[in-house]
């Protein structure tokens, strides 16, 4: 089954996207994290000029970058001109402690700025666990408005979903949770497709640090396929490269449609010196970007197979309304 898109949304996800409709999106919205991977005495204004070091290269490559409010705008107003601009609308963190997790916003950050600035989309990190009770309904109806509030101003979301344990005495980074984890990730797709985002920005559904078995992995990745009734992309979630390339590759050839990844692309480069940090770039990170963009067009989902536009005919415009 299809849904028929507005132009703008419709737009956003083929201007995010590549010629095939695959999404191949560098991420770099990090913002707390970004800060303590730099050296101590970083200023704002180095901070900014690392963070559009990375994205002014890679974009050469990616099909769209995934950037902040804070630290963003440069590298926005400098990124290659082709690539979309997707922005993310939460702040940095969680509000709650770590078993009960809150989305923080900030009044002066709004779709309405986003699609003033010419965003091509808007990104939404929600941590979420289906078994939360109240709180994942909670967490649904913030969502909800917000998917209200981008088709509003006719841009497109990209919904994060970040799981996470609601036993303190169990880490997400534990035997325990990851044996919950697949269907943890699948329940969380099933359940916040039916509230409307464009695409799903999905975590693996395996720890690869407990879980080696590719089969197993492709299995868990063609789980949330079945569930899925929108496109869904992988986030890298800070593994290695090698690593995040497999889970690439396997996510795409399930159902997958592309991937939207940081970390495991150009972590390494935000300790180095600008003319190490250059030639990383350059090199190893642009052969990484190259080596994904190619697994997503050889394997992955095209975003179309969900969504249509509307009929271009004569009168269009004045039906119009996002």
């Amino acid at each position: 089954m299809t849904y028929t898109l507005t132009p703008g949304r419709w737009r956003g996800l083929k201007t995010t996207s590549t010629t095939d409709n695959v999404f191949t999106i560098l991420a770099f919205d990090q913002r707390g994290s970004f800060r303590k991977m730099l050296p101590a005495e970083t200023s704002y204004a180095d901070a900014v000029k690392v963070k559009s070091e990375v994205v002014i290269t890679l974009t050469q490559t990616t099909s769209a970058v995934l950037l902040d409010n804070y630290y963003g705008l440069l590298p926005a107003l400098h990124m290659r001109g082709g690539a979309g601009l997707l922005m993310a609308l939460e702040e940095s963190g969680y509000s709650g402690d770590s078993t009960y997790r809150g989305i923080i916003f900030n009044d002066d950050w709004t779709v309405a700025k986003i699609k003033q600035m010419g965003a091509s989309a808007v990104k939404l990190l929600a941590y979420y666990h289906p078994e939360a009770g109240a709180l994942a309904e909670e967490i649904e109806g913030v969502v909800a408005d917000v998917i209200a509030e981008c088709h509003k101003h006719d841009l497109p979301l990209f919904l994060e979903p970040v799981s996470y344990s609601l036993d303190a005495n169990v880490k997400k980074d534990s035997a325990a949770y990851a044996e919950t984890r697949p269907a943890v990730v699948r329940e969380t797709a099933r359940r916040l497709c039916a509230l409307g985002p464009d695409v799903l920005k999905l975590e693996f559904p395996m720890d690869a640090a407990f879980n080696s078995d590719h089969e197993g992995w492709r299995g868990a990745c063609e789980a949330i396929s079945e569930v899925s009734t929108v496109p869904w992309v992988l986030l890298s979630a800070g593994v290695d490269y090698e690593t995040f390339l497999d889970q690439a590759r396997i996510a795409c050839q399930a159902g997958a449609s592309g991937w939207l990844a940081g970390r495991a692309i150009w972590k390494e480069c935000t300790a180095m010196s600008q003319e190490d940090r250059a030639r990383f770039l350059a090199g190893a990170a642009t052969s990484r970007t190259q080596e994904l963009v190619q697994v997503a067009t050889e394997s992955a989902r095209p975003w179309t197979d969900f969504y249509t536009p509307i009929e271009a005919s004569e009168d269009w415009f004045t039906a119009y309304e996002a």
